[in-house]
Formats: structure tokens, sequence, C-alpha cells
């Protein structure tokens, strides 16, 4: 029978063991699915032999709460969990969040605010001189100097501030196993420094083959010397080409190695046929929100090339897709048609992207991904399009026994769609694969707010809309198209705003959600809002950000909704384009009604 890795003393009794190898210390509830990090890696491990424990959301007012496995042979795991701490806690607008997807009955307040800093020191407070590997999408993110929004300012390397010994950044199965080889072996963990995907601190840099970037107090200083290191991070960050870099602090360097190799195929397929039970711990009463939408859903690849400035997953993941086989990806399939709770849907097959089933181009295996130029938009003359392999895995699956449907939820590129020259998988996307509504994301529709965002012009989405609703109706379906809009970001000023909410006008587009541009660590567009420009030309860039602005650009883009009346009306106002208020058929939001005349009060006491 599949077994949960243990959280207490009496599991580990059970499996017979007198302490572990390692112990796994995160921010998530503990859910054994390979959608969740913490779940693979402890699977990972222990397919390597060995001994792997877990503490989940330990309580960090109390140091007990990290020693309840005892001490670790090899040493300490620690991962904030699947997102950022803070981008978990807070929105756009700096609120506190009132729930958490990924804590037991969705509750909030489980986890700390920089959640690796604090584990951190509870764990050097328990356990003194005990190997501390930090890792997981936090880690990643804020590996080298980098601007925080939630404080405003240019923070160290997460390594730095948490005081670990190594920190694995990108996906971490081979880090992690090079580090747990290293430590079983004996060594050191301050001498581990040939691990790629790691990186660790040292007080000189001589001796090792860097690329030194600027240094962080000039980064905290010097704006253009900020956009010339994320650049150099950015060129840098690749399995195949990528080299060792460097960034001194005030007490010596933090030093990256090269990135992780891109799994192969094998290798991911291994990766994910570990025995998984695909459930939350038995020791949790209610249920993880976070597990719902993706307990029956399958990952087909990772990786993305599709250049978009404000997602970091590119910085995590790298921009070469790596992919499952069609067995793999089949046989979880039926593995999940034996568990009770599933319906006979597939919810979703995908990735950071969902249609990308292949690298961009054969090149990017042997020379890695070009440095200076994008895959996807502007479109390289070398961009390979195709959808068969994704259209032949899509049909293996509806063809599993005790499978009633398969759905497509993750991002899709319409661009990509619209590249290829075969219209079969937009066909069947259309036939078998909407769950009633499909989401896509042009983001906005300005030209050059769209050139900052790395996505293609707004007719290349206009001519997608059309197709789909032409092919919609010769199939004789009702599904709608929902896309998402950004505002506020760098670029975006009110002429931008306005010109989006007159483009959802004319085509009868009224989005139900806005999202504010949300600056996180390691994005393009974090370091245009922090620099106020483009780091790849140095030139300035439009930043929105005032609370009045922001609020007016997110009025704009749901103008229909009578609460947003009055901020429309400033909005328009402000620019200077009056024209669109009124009652044309062309104008955004009707003139403002005049006060209704108050009457005068009436002497207490005296009839009318």
């Amino acid at each position: 029978m599949q077994q949960w890795l243990p959280m207490s003393r009496s599991e580990m009794r059970q499996m017979g063991w007198d302490a572990p190898d390692l112990v796994i210390v995160t921010g998530d509830a503990y859910v054994d699915h390979p959608s969740f990090g913490t779940a693979i890696i402890g699977r990972v491990l222990e397919s390597a032999g060995y001994r792997v424990g877990i503490i989940a959301q330990p309580d960090w007012h109390d140091p007990a709460s990290v020693s309840v496995l005892g001490r670790p042979k090899l040493g300490f795991l620690v991962n904030a969990g699947n997102l950022d701490s803070m981008v978990a806690h807070y929105t756009a607008a700096k609120r506190r969040r009132s729930t958490d997807a990924y804590t037991p009955g969705g509750a909030a307040g489980k986890r700390p605010d920089r959640a690796l800093i604090v584990y951190c020191n509870l764990i050097r407070r328990a356990f003194k001189g005990v190997p501390i590997i930090i890792g997981g999408l936090e880690a990643s993110l804020r590996r080298f100097s980098h601007y925080d929004y939630w404080d405003n300012k240019v923070r160290h390397s997460v390594l730095v501030d948490t005081g670990a010994d190594l920190l694995i950044y990108g996906m971490g199965e081979k880090p992690v196993l090079g580090v747990a080889h290293a430590l079983k072996a004996g060594r050191p963990v301050k001498e581990i420094d040939d691990v790629r995907g790691t990186c660790f601190i040292r007080t000189s840099a001589e001796g090792l083959a860097c690329i030194q970037m600027p240094a962080h107090g000039k980064v905290c200083e010097d704006k253009k010397a900020y956009n010339r290191a994320f650049m150099l991070q950015q060129r840098e960050n690749d399995g195949v080409r990528g080299r060792r870099i460097a960034q001194a602090f005030e007490k010596g360097y933090v030093i990256a190695n090269p990135p992780s190799a891109p799994l192969t195929r094998q290798e991911m397929d291994a990766v994910y046929d570990l025995p998984y039970t695909r459930a939350p711990h038995p020791s949790y009463q209610k249920p993880i929100p976070g597990l719902e939408e993706v307990k029956f859903s399958l990952v087909s690849s990772r990786g993305c090339y599709g250049g978009c400035s404000f997602c970091s997953l590119t910085y995590h993941q790298g921009r070469i897709v790596q992919t499952r086989s069609h067995e793999s990806i089949v046989g979880e399939a039926q593995r999940m048609t034996q568990d009770p709770d599933f319906k006979g849907i597939i919810h979703d097959v995908g990735g950071p992207t969902a249609n990308f089933r292949q690298p961009a181009c054969p090149d990017q295996l042997k020379r890695g991904a070009c440095a200076n130029k994008q895959c996807l938009w502007p479109r390289c003359p070398n961009l390979q399009v195709s959808h068969y392999d994704y259209r032949v895995l899509l049909k293996k699956l509806r063809a599993v026994k005790g499978v009633r449907r398969v759905f497509v939820r993750s991002g899709l590129r319409y661009d990509y769609i619209m590249y290829d020259n075969d219209p079969a998988f937009l066909e069947e996307l259309v036939e078998s694969h909407i769950s009633g509504q499909l989401k896509v994301a042009p983001e906005h529709a300005s030209r050059r707010v769209l050139e900052l965002m790395g996505k293609p012009e707004i007719d290349l989405y206009d001519r997608f809309c059309k197709r789909y609703y032409d092919l919609n109706r010769k199939k004789g379906k009702k599904q709608f198209l929902v896309p998402y809009f950004i505002s506020s970001h760098p670029g975006s000023d009110l002429d931008a705003a306005i010109e989006l909410a007159c483009y959802m006008k004319k085509t009868g587009q009224r989005p139900e959600q806005v999202q504010d541009f949300y600056p996180t660590p390691g994005t393009l567009s974090t370091a245009m809002f922090y620099t106020g420009m483009d780091p790849r030309t140095e030139k300035p860039v439009y930043v929105p950000r005032s609370e009045q602005e922001k609020a007016m650009q997110r009025a704009l883009l749901q103008f229909y909704l009578p609460k947003n009346a009055e901020a429309v009306r400033k909005a328009l106002q402000k620019a200077g384009r009056t024209d669109l208020i009124g009652h044309e058929t062309d104008s955004l939001v009707p003139t403002a009604r005049p006060p209704r005349p108050t009457r005068p009060a009436r002497p207490r006491g005296k009839k009318a």
C-alpha cells in the first residue's frame, strides 16, 4: 500500500526509522500530489534511498515545532510552499488575503511572511550546525539582490537573509539529489560548490570562473546598475549555455552555479511515475482548496518560451520546454480512474503553457535558448509550430477506460494556435476539450503596452476570437472566451487604459475580473516598475504608481459597472477625453446626473 512520508515520530517508528536523513520544512500543508513541489522532492529523494520526513506549516512562534522529527542525519530542506509567501499573503494592493488555498480549510495565517527567513531562524535556534538548504519558488526568484514590492526597496539575496548554507533554484530534482549525495559522502555543506542549480556564499570569488554582476550596494543606489544585473541573470538563466555568475555584498559573494540541465523525457517520466498517494496527509481534517483544482489534472510539460514580461515562471522553470511521454501521462490517467472520487473528468492536461509540447526549435536542446531574442513574440523565423503531438496525446486520454471528458484549463497561447497552418487542433479543442469557457490572455489593447508585455498585437487576438466563435457556431456549441486583462502595467498611462476601454466597448467585452499589475520578484515587468526603464533598452517607461490612478485604470477596464461611473468620468476628464462622456454609441460612461434639489426642512411641530 502507498504510504505518505512521515510527519511524526510515531509514523517514523512504524517505518522502522531511528531518524530521518533529510527533513523538508514547508509553508504548505503536506499534499502527496505531483502538483506540489514538496511531494515531488520528497518522492525523488525517497526513490534514491533517502529517509525523508515532512514538517508542514510549523508554528513559527515555537522552535520546538521544527523538532518534531528530531535532528536529521544530513540536513533540512526548507521551502515557503508552492507560492512566494508574500504573494500568498497579500493582494496587489498590499491588502492581507483572507484565505490560503494551500492550508486545510483555506485558513489564513498558518505560515509567516517571508517564510524562508522565519523557518531558517527557527531551525538554527533548535539545532546548532545542522545543514540548511533552501529551495522552491521563493528561493528561486530571490536568489540575487531583488526589488521587493512590499518593502519597496532592494533586498539582499534570500540566501544572505536566511543564513542558509545552500540555495537550490529552478526545478529541484537534480540539484537536490546532487546535494544529498554530497552530504551522504561526508562533504561539509560549506564546501559543496559544484552542483548545478545551486547558489552558495564565499568570502572571495577568486579561483571561481564567474561572471561578475553589479554588487548589491550598487544596484541599491543605481537603477541602471539594477537593470544590468537583472539582464545578466536573465541571459545566463539557461540550462544549456548558462554560466556561473557572482554578486558581491557586504560580507562576500553570492555565487550561482549554472542552471540545472533540462530533464530528459525519461527523467520527467521517472519523476511523475513515483508512488504518490495523490491525497493530503491523513492527519488533516479539512480539505485543502489548492488540491481541488489539480487533483484530477495531468502535468504534460515544463518550461515556457512564451516570453511574457510579467511572468516569473520562466525565471524558475526556464525557456526550454520539457515533456513527459504519452505512456507516462496515460498511465497516470489510468491510475487516476481508480480513485473513488474520480467522476470521469480529467480537469486539465498542461503546464505553464498547455499547447507547448516541444522546444521552440531543435537548436534549443543543443545551444540553449537565444540570449537576446524571444521565440514567440516577436515571432522567430526558426519557431517550429505544431500541435500534432498534443492532439494525439489528448486523443489517447479520451480513450482511457473510465474517462468521460478531458478538459484543457491551463493557459493556451492563442498566437501559437494562430501560427499553426493545420486548423485541426483548434477544431478538436472546441469539439472536445472546453468546459463551457476558454480562458485566454490578450492582456491589453495598446500596442506600446503589449510590446512591453511581450504580447502580440490585439488584431491577432481578434482574428482568433472570430475563428473560435465561427467554429462554435459550426459545431452547434455555445462556449465562450474569458479574456484576462492587466491594468496599470508599466507603460500603461491613462491614454492606454482608455484605449483598452474603448476596445472593450467596441468588441462587447465585459471582463468580470481585472488584475492590477503585481510586481513579483524575478520578472522583467517588475524591473520596469522599480526602475522606470525598460532594462533591455534603458529607455524610460511610464509607471502608474498612485492609488488614485490605479483605481481609475481598473475602473476603465470595467467601465460598464455603475459603481465605476464616477471614477471613469474623472479619468476621462483628466485625460482630456470628455468626448467619451455622454449618451452616444461610443461613450464609455453617461453624463453625471445633476444632484436632486433638496427640500427645505419643515419646522418641527407644524403640520404640512
